[in-house]
């Protein structure tokens, strides 16, 4: 029985030795196993991509709405700015605004140096104070001296007519002397004149006669300068003529000023405009009234509505650009003079469209563009009749059906190649 077991130990203790021996084998070549494993899959995965082709993303022709929209980027201005400046020439005492400041109509800007001109209306007003005087002269003293001139001169007259007339009766009756009738008649002619000068003095100072006339004249004249030297005192101080916002100030408490230079630039509040500059390929598809969807760089999370109100009928020869305006009726708080917008203007619209997108297209520009299709498994370049475009699709109109394929021009493939196509 014991020398029957014996054999039995000594067949485990070599399959031990055999596994261990096949595991110490690995692991002295495992890098040389591992290697030849990888280079086996990756020969088999060579040998299917050759027979198949490489996987690649590819796009489809499908159905939908699509706007065609042109897209360029401008800045923010108003319809139009207005330069504030003095209308005199004056020291500047104080600048009453900030630049960027928000003013309203009538508000003061800027105040000038103002003595000489206190004193000229003050001198003015001393004027029309002294031709007034004159003309109530006139009306209280003058006028009522004459007409009582008048009347006495009138009573003097009708005593030496009746003088005259009893001495020429008693001459022609012999009892008067051609003396006495001589001095009669002599006392009849200078009451006659004595008359006619009162009659002149009341006509003189009367309205309408030469001292008036005179009179009213001078205090015409008088108010006048007085209304030129309060206007000109009035311009000391230069107001804002709308309400609107600062955007530039060019002047500081003690420059002299000049007549006509301008010292702050306003913008009037209201509608504002974008300006563009739109290549001018895209100007047959622009028309006044169309809308657009605008947003400031700054802030590009906003959008806002505008409309195309001005195409200029120039073309910038030296940029190949139009110059686009668009209409903003009502401005976002945030938008500010200058400020670099994007704005995208919807220019056409279909629905129901055969849209693909614009990266599967190739020689958009050229006039005869193409899509890289499927046929067969290979690649197979394939005509297309382009419509509407839009941001990132493009209207197919011949050449491909809805469901069809299109192989992106970032994929590398080639005519011919065999492809796997895989939907994204």
């Amino acid at each position: 029985m014991v020398e029957q077991a014996l054999p039995f130990p000594k067949q485990r203790s070599s399959s031990r030795f055999s596994a261990a021996s096949a595991w110490s084998g690995f692991i002295a070549h495992r890098w040389f196993i591992l290697t030849a494993i990888v280079l086996v899959g990756l020969g088999a995965w060579q040998g299917v991509r050759g027979v198949l082709g490489p996987a690649v993303v590819v796009d489809q022709v499908t159905r939908g709405r699509l706007i065609e929209s042109v897209v360029a980027s401008g800045h923010v201005e108003t319809p139009y700015r207005v330069e504030i400046g003095s209308q005199i020439t004056g020291t500047v005492e104080e600048v009453l605004v900030q630049e960027g400041e928000k003013v309203i109509k009538g508000q003061p800007l800027i105040a000038l140096e103002a003595r000489e001109l206190k004193a000229t209306v003050v001198q003015a007003r001393g004027a029309v104070a002294q031709a007034e005087a004159r003309i109530r002269q006139l009306e209280e003293l003058t006028l009522p001296s004459a007409k009582e001139a008048l009347t006495q001169a009138q009573a003097t007259l009708l005593n030496a007519q009746q003088t005259y007339d009893r001495t020429a009766q008693l001459e022609r009756n012999g009892y008067a002397t051609r003396a006495a009738l001589d001095d009669a008649q002599k006392t009849l002619d200078v009451a006659r004149a004595v008359k006619r000068a009162a009659e002149f003095q009341v006509y003189t100072a009367s309205p309408g006669g030469s001292d008036y006339v005179m009179a009213q004249t001078q205090l015409n004249q008088a108010r006048a300068n007085l209304d030129t030297a309060e206007s000109r005192l009035g311009y000391a101080t230069i107001a804002a003529p709308r309400d609107g916002v600062l955007i530039t100030r060019s002047v500081e408490r003690g420059t002299v000023v000049q007549a006509g230079k301008a010292l702050l630039v306003l913008a009037p509040l209201g509608e504002l405009q974008l300006v563009l500059q739109i290549d001018e390929r895209n100007l047959g598809k622009l028309a006044l009234g169309q809308k657009a969807v605008a947003s400031a760089d700054a802030y590009p999370d906003r959008h806002f509505a505008a409309t195309v109100t001005y195409i200029n009928p120039g073309v910038d020869i030296s940029r190949a650009t139009v110059e686009v305006k668009l209409t903003v009726v009502e401005p976002p708080d945030y938008l500010r003079q200058d400020m670099t917008v994007s704005v995208d203007i919807e220019v056409a619209a279909k629905d129901n469209a055969e849209v693909l997108p614009v990266r599967s297209v190739h020689d958009i520009l050229s006039g005869q563009p193409w899509v890289l299709t499927i046929r067969g498994g290979r690649a197979a370049k394939r005509p297309v009749k382009l419509g509407l475009r839009g941001n990132s699709q493009i209207e197919i109109v011949e050449g491909l059906e809805p469901g069809d394929i299109g192989i992106p021009q970032s994929s590398g493939v080639l005519t011919g190649q065999r492809v796997r196509p895989v939907l994204p």
